[in-house]
């Protein structure tokens, strides 16, 4: 046999088979080409020198170890949609006289191809399309980009040798399912599984309690600190009960209809739900996989859109005022000398005071049990679930700062929640009680508050003599880590951002000169390290979402064309025993229908299930804008929703031409 047999028959088999080749090199290249531009942008110097760089290439690095993981899981399986397909064709081979090693030789060869054609064009397109990507950043951010192409040999070394060794793992599981079958069952493969499935009703229930599961941790949990951890075990649970309610809930239901005689002994339902139980058998698994990636292009589209959309709320929730100076000061003198210092320098620069606040307030963290709050120093970390950070203010600078008259007794007190509400009428703190005379539904804000990822509470008390008490009490039991009374004073300002920063950075440098305990904050300086944090997660949200989106499409083909072939002998059967065309179409048409787009039902049930626990966990990142995120989610939802009729009319073409012939 001449050694270029094996090649030749390898490039053939390729081009034989090229419905199904072509999409699935397609695939390769993109991912390569994904991997590459990730990793690239990571070790990008350039990124590195933009003001929120440090954070983008972070982002970029953890992104990079993301796309490798889906690359080896997702190419694994598209591949055994290929193998599944071809077994008929090893097995004519095996029979003609192929050995087992001749095939393993064709394979090898055949995987050889589709790894050069892959990384020759994905590390191509990652080349060309890198630069590109680079300048998108460089726009989120707001920086100046210096002309020219950034190649790193690393990263192409790196690309090469993850899909090199995706490709071996891949070729050796090819080879492991041909060399355990004989012949016979290579025959009979492709039309394996038509023996009509059983009804595991253990599997269909533990589905529903973990769906359920999923659903109540998705639903109950309100502290934002505990939602990232719930939220992985609610994935999880839900994942799991996807794929158990598509392989056997899916059957069960089937089942059930069918022992119902009066409804299943019609012809238009008699053919639809035996059609639909062989289906179910066989594509279950793929249509799970496409309700969860589904439910990943939902979720990560409408939770970075709304973070890079939202940056400006998220700005203002975490800096309520331009300008903020806080004095740790214990002495009062020496607060008010710190506050004139930042009130003289506005006039030096001529700036315009648009609105000003000034109040005194103390903070520390408790936990609490029912309408009691206890401040223990030496808290479990268990106790996090039920942990918040109390701010407390005297009426008279609430007053000031709202421009309101409330009154209030010595026992009484007024409550604003920043994320989950107090519904109790009493308060017990450290030994005392106190009357809730009023839920406020609006208060200035205070940044450092804002950014404790802790629910939290505006206490407003009767005066500041309650206030020193509180103090007092929580340094007995804080000892050195108590907290200490301190003075904010913030405004907005009608200057540009420039004069806002220039004013903030002169600010500090004198805060520190003259040895005053305070700090300084300003919005404007934030903003683009804001800008980097949420421009970084809006970026690979979307190089996810485009990766998960190029998966859905890629099973939808492979599951029709799979479909396609089994329909047509079923087609042919139908006819034999007296249907006519327009009904076998309809009968055909109704399955594939519920069939392709039952996926897409379940996976808008699980973003919306998924909803308040991801705005719990926005609420960490500052993000409040809950009218937005919804907003976000439906329009993803509905353009996610066209863009899998557009897929599922392409496809259907292939698999109408497929059953036809």
């Amino acid at each position: 046999m001449k050694k270029t047999f094996y090649p030749k028959l390898a490039a053939g088999n390729i081009r034989k088979n090229s419905k199904t080749y072509i999409p699935y090199i397609l695939t390769c290249i993109l991912t390569a080409a994904m991997f590459y531009i990730v990793k690239s942008l990571s070790l990008n110097p350039g990124l590195g020198e933009m003001i929120g760089g440090d954070t983008i290439s972070y982002i970029m690095e953890l992104g990079s170890w993301i796309v490798a993981l889906f690359a080896f899981i997702f190419l694994f399986y598209t591949n055994s949609f290929l193998v599944k397909r071809r077994k008929k064709e090893f097995g004519v081979f095996n029979i003609l006289g192929m050995e087992k090693r001749h095939l393993a030789a064709v394979l090898g060869w055949e995987t050889l191809y589709v790894m050069l054609l892959s990384l020759t064009g994905g590390v191509g397109l990652g080349i060309a399309l890198d630069k590109i990507m680079f300048l998108l950043i460089g726009k989120i951010l707001g920086a100046e980009i210096v002309l020219g192409f950034f190649i790193e040999p690393q990263t192409i070394l790196m690309t090469v040798k993850l899909f090199a060794v995706i490709f071996v793992l891949i070729l050796l599981n090819s080879v492991g399912q041909i060399h355990i079958a004989n012949p016979i069952e290579l025959l009979h493969a492709g039309s394996a599984g038509e023996k009509e499935p059983k009804t595991k009703w253990l599997m269909t229930l533990a589905g529903m309690a973990c769906v359920a599961g999923g659903y109540y941790i998705a639903l109950t949990v309100e502290n934002p600190l505990m939602s990232i951890f719930a939220f992985f075990i609610a994935v999880i649970l839900v994942i799991i009960g996807t794929y158990m309610l598509f392989i056997a809930g899916s059957i069960a239901v089937l089942k059930l209809l069918k022992k119902n005689k009066k409804f299943y002994y019609k012809t238009k339902h008699f053919t639809s739900v035996s059609g639909m139980i062989y289906r179910m058998k066989q594509n279950a698994a793929g249509l799970a996989n496409i309700c969860i990636l589904s439910t990943m292009v939902l979720v990560t589209v409408s939770s970075t859109c709304s973070l890079i959309i939202g940056l400006e709320d998220i700005l203002k929730t975490r800096y309520p005022l331009e300008l903020t100076v806080i004095s740790h000061e214990k002495d009062e003198k020496r607060s008010e000398e710190l506050i004139n210092l930042a009130r003289n320098m506005q006039k030096e620069k001529n700036m315009q005071v648009l609105k000003e606040v000034q109040y005194t307030y103390l903070s520390f963290s408790a936990f609490i049990e029912g309408d009691t709050f206890q401040a223990e120093p030496q808290a479990e970390l268990a106790a996090v679930d039920n942990s918040y950070v109390l701010l407390f203010m005297p009426l008279s600078d609430y007053n000031a700062t709202e421009g309101v008259h409330k009154t209030l007794r010595e026992d009484e007190i007024m409550i604003y929640a920043n994320r989950v509400p107090y519904d109790e009428p009493v308060l017990n703190l450290l030994g005392r009680q106190y009357r809730v005379t009023e839920q406020l539904d609006h208060f200035i804000g205070n940044g450092p508050v804002a950014a404790v990822a802790s629910n939290a509470l505006i206490i407003v008390l009767p005066d500041r003599e309650c206030l020193n008490e509180i103090y007092e009490k929580q340094k007995e039991i804080y000892g050195d880590r108590c907290s200490d009374i301190c003075l904010l004073y913030g405004f907005d300002c009608g200057s540009e951002r420039e004069e806002q920063k220039a004013y903030y950075y002169e600010l500090s440098r004198e805060i520190e000169a003259q040895g005053f305990d305070g700090r300084t904050e300003s919005r404007e300086e934030a903003r683009m390290s804001f800008a980097s944090l949420y421009g970084g997660l809006f970026f690979i949200g979307l190089f996810l979402s485009i990766l998960f989106v190029m998966a859905t499409v890629l099973i939808i083909y492979y599951k029709q064309i799979s479909e396609g072939y089994d329909d047509k002998e079923r087609f042919a059967i139908m006819q034999k025993v007296g249907m006519e065309l327009r009904e076998v179409k309809a009968s055909i048409r109704s399955q594939v229908l519920m069939v392709f787009f039952l996926p897409l039902a379940v996976a808008g049930i699980h973003t919306a299930a998924s909803f308040k626990m991801l705005s719990e966990i926005l609420a960490i990142l500052n993000f409040v804008n809950v009218r937005l995120y919804v907003l976000c989610t439906v329009t993803a939802y509905l353009v996610f929703a066209g863009m899998y009729v557009g897929i599922y009319v392409l496809t259907a073409r292939v698999y109408y031409r497929i059953v036809s012939r």
